[in-house]
């Protein structure tokens, strides 16, 4: 496939190239630090940012959201957000 952009660096700003389903743990990190969070489902997200050193809780994230927030942790207690995909 040709890809024109093949020589430009990836950047934070740059669209994602590798997008992955999260799955929320109260354990496990994600398997890769996204650039930010896309939400399909609406809901609460509670996450850990990835020099955080506590959790934190975002309500009333809309459906179709990208939250900017550089994630370690997806926390399924008190996550009510569904359809979530890391972008990175």
């Amino acid at each position: 496939m040709l890809d024109p952009f093949q020589s430009a660096g990836d950047a934070l700003l740059a669209p994602a190239r590798a997008p992955f389903p999260i799955v929320p743990s109260d354990a496990t990190a994600l398997p890769a630090l996204p650039k930010a969070l896309y939400v399909g489902t609406g809901g609460t997200l509670v996450l850990r940012g990835v020099d955080a050193a506590a959790d934190v809780t975002l309500k009333n994230v809309a459906a179709g959201q990208v939250v900017d927030i550089r994630a370690s942790h997806v926390r399924a207690t008190g996550t009510t957000a569904a359809d979530l995909v890391g972008l990175a």
